[in-house]
């Protein structure tokens, strides 16, 4: 089994409810389709506390921290590490801030690509077309717990078209670009003449640079996570049943927005013992108490490099002198 397979069916594997209605299931995705349409196109960014020589960034001092979290076991052990100060974007890149970059350059994501049967054999035919993964959620679900029935690959789904040939990003301009692979996210950092982030260096800024930051496990409020029964019902009680625009949250005390919830987000790190992944940190909207308990500082999961998904984006940092 490739580890593409095995991402599918192992790293974003779901756990059931048994015993639901039918009826609960057609609510379910109808009144997902319906709040994600009403949802708003944009959201006002608050000015920044301080002017900033790099526009769009915000100044992460450095320090020492505990790293990790024990609540899930890649997050162990709990180790001391020293950041250097950085500045980083306040918000996730967006559609309009990567269109400008695609423009500029001709750059074509992974996902616009064909894949490489030699890194990925015995792939199924729908697989070897370029695409992405994308989250379908379900109708209504047959009780096997085959996760294709709302986790699915879909051809022809890339940062354009995140779900698939039949969407478009028009109107999204504000929202945070998805389907965006490890590569594609690298080679727009080094376009802006920046980097990714790395591990420390996010999980410090997302712990608003403060050694005596609490390992909190309760589900955030100020975050866009998934509140209900998943993968079935999302109750939106923070307003959103899909991926938000950015800054539709309050910023944290450094004046970063959505470092978690929203999307996951790459960082620079490989994951030890699993060749070709990175480490992903920050949760994404498909969070929920009753799932992937990841909307944490502390919470880190694998990524395929070269597998583009729409619930998985990015930000950079640019080594500079502070303020």
């Amino acid at each position: 089994m490739t580890r593409r397979r095995l991402l599918l069916t192992g790293v974003l594997a779901l756990a059931l409810i048994a015993g639901l209605g039918a009826g609960l299931w057609v609510y379910g995705g109808r009144e997902a389709a319906r709040l994600a349409a009403a949802g708003p196109l944009r959201c006002d960014l608050a000015e920044p506390a301080a002017a900033s020589p790099h526009e769009g960034m915000v100044w992460v001092p450095g320090g020492r921290f505990i790293m990790g979290d024990t609540y899930y076991p890649e997050e162990r052990p709990l180790r001391e590490v020293e950041v250097e100060g950085f500045w980083m974007d306040r918000t996730e890149v967006t559609n309009a801030e990567f269109a400008a970059f695609v423009e500029a350059t001709g750059y074509v994501t992974v996902a616009e690509r064909p894949v490489d049967a030699a890194l990925h054999p015995g792939l199924p035919s729908d697989m070897q077309k370029p695409g992405a993964v994308v989250f379908v959620m379900p109708n209504k679900v047959d009780g096997s717990g085959n996760i294709a029935q709302w986790w699915q690959y879909v051809p022809g789904a890339n940062w354009r078209h995140p779900g698939g040939p039949g969407s478009s990003i028009e109107g999204r301009e504000h929202f945070p670009v998805t389907a965006i692979a490890y590569g594609d996210a690298v080679a727009y950092a080094a376009w802006k003449g920046r980097s990714l982030p790395s591990e420390a260096q996010w999980e410090w800024a997302s712990r608003e640079a403060d050694p005596d930051a609490p390992n909190r496990h309760d589900q955030p409020q100020e975050a866009n996570t998934w509140q209900g029964l998943f993968p079935v019902i999302n109750l939106a009680e923070d307003g959103f049943t899909g991926i938000a625009p950015v800054g539709c949250f309050k910023p944290n005390a450094l004046g970063l927005y959505d470092m978690i919830g929203n999307l996951w987000e790459w960082t620079t790190d490989p994951f030890a013992g699993a060749p070709g992944m990175r480490v992903i940190k920050g949760g994404s909207w498909l969070c929920a108490p009753s799932y992937c308990v990841r909307y944490r500082p502390g919470a880190r999961q694998p990524q395929e490099e070269d597998l583009a998904t729409t619930h998985l984006g990015f930000r950079t940092i640019l080594a500079a002198p502070g303020p």
